[in-house]
């Protein structure tokens, strides 16, 4: 998730880069996905979908106050089969529904036993919540806060109750993924509205975010977001849905947290010779559940403690990090998306990230614009990436189209 609302354009514009005339016509017809993105922060910007260049969009829901936004879209846009990947007539969304770790300090954890609570909500008496509250923020902030900034905080959400309600929405929308979740070590709070900048601010955004407002110096503590992102993958885990995971240096933690999960559930490494044998005889080994599917297109997976794919949005990690994900043993499927907004924003980024790219598997690619605003803007930021990725990979822009497009079709289906 770019930080606010207002991100920069990649160093080579992608509008700039689609008026070369020199440069091979981007195929749109092939189908392009947006693996991760934030329409409804413009909810403008939604009446736009239907006639952009990009097939489906990838809506991420953060906070409290885009959740029943991305539900409310994506009952009327939201795609409901397979062939919809395919038709090249088709432009609508997949939801995804979660708690971003930007917004984690709005939950208390009331899964834990009393004497670790960090918020009692039982007593009706103001001073007594107002206590409860200081305590809660004073707990899972870093530094913790004084009362003048606690207060001007939202109260406290259960944590039970957004599961209970991630529930429903999922059981609503049989192809929605959980996201967006993750661990964030540099976010630190914004800093409370002043009465004129909350009587000056743009209307048309969805509220909830920055905008443009100072930073303080408050962060959510990382054990924190790490109980509140633990929830919400198990339960990913129980309903067979992928994961939209964001991390920003944090990206060991982010890896310990996955495989915590998986712990015990690791996939036996076959040698060569072994995996030589079972491809030899493949009807021996085969499961006739494996291909089950619901209505919807979505393969019919037995409850897990982890998600079975796990999308890293925006990978900005080192080859080496990338590399623990690919340890055959993981019993889930990791694939790294990227975005022109995140990974060719700096000059650094744009060194490091061809050879991350080589080193990414060619079925594990996707591809994300992680925008705030549907429409020519993130088509072109789309167009930028998938440009960039067909270069370092040497393919054709159709040839790359068509390699995204099936991993993307994995990613949501299984």
């Amino acid at each position: 998730m770019c930080q606010d609302h207002a991100v920069g354009r990649p160093s080579a514009g992608c509008n700039d880069q689609a008026k070369n005339d020199n440069q091979e016509p981007f195929p749109w017809d092939a189908g392009v996905f947006d693996a991760h993105c934030h329409p409804t922060d413009v909810m403008s910007s939604i009446d736009k979908i239907p006639n952009m260049g990009a097939r489906i969009l990838t809506v991420m829901a953060t906070r409290s106050q885009d959740q029943e936004l991305v539900d409310s879209v994506a009952s009327s846009l939201g795609i409901r089969e397979p062939s919809a990947l395919t038709n090249d007539s088709t432009h609508g969304i997949i939801p995804a529904f979660g708690w971003h770790p930007w917004f984690s300090y709005q939950l208390y954890d009331d899964k834990l036993p009393q004497e670790k609570a960090t918020y009692n909500s039982s007593s009706d008496d103001d001073e007594a919540k107002a206590q409860a509250k200081l305590k809660h923020y004073q707990t899972v902030l870093v530094p913790a806060p004084d009362e003048a900034f606690a207060s001007s905080l939202p109260d406290p959400i259960s944590l039970i109750s957004l599961l209970s309600t991630l529930r429903t929405r999922l059981d609503k929308h049989p192809l929605a993924l959980v996201g967006e979740i993750g661990l964030d070590k540099a976010f630190r709070l914004p800093t409370a509205w002043t009465d004129e900048e909350h009587s000056a601010r743009d209307t048309t955004l969805t509220a909830g975010g920055r905008e443009g407002r100072w930073l303080s110096p408050y962060r959510v503590s990382l054990p924190h977001q790490q109980s509140i992102l633990l929830a919400q993958l198990r339960l990913a885990g129980e309903l067979g849905r992928a994961v939209s995971v964001h991390g920003v240096q944090a990206h060991g933690m982010v890896h310990d947290t996955l495989a915590s999960l998986w712990k015990g559930h690791e996939k036996a490494v076959l040698s060569h010779r072994q995996r030589h044998q079972i491809a030899q005889n493949a009807e021996d080994f085969s499961d006739d559940d494996e291909d089950e599917r619901n209505e919807s297109g979505r393969r019919l997976l037995p409850a897990k403690p982890y998600p079975p794919r796990i999308c890293l949005h925006s990978f900005s990690g080192p080859v080496e990090v990338m590399k623990q994900y690919l340890n055959r043993s993981i019993p889930a499927k990791i694939f790294f998306s990227f975005s022109a907004c995140i990974n060719l924003s700096t000059e650094d980024g744009m060194r490091k990230f061809p050879d991350v790219l080589k080193a990414c598997p060619d079925d594990r690619i996707l591809v994300e614009s992680d925008l705030h605003k549907a429409g020519e803007e993130m088509d072109g930021f789309l167009e930028e990436m998938y440009r960039r990725i067909c270069e370092i990979k040497g393919w054709t822009l159709r040839q790359g189209g068509e390699r995204i497009a099936k991993n993307y079709q994995e990613f949501i289906f299984g």
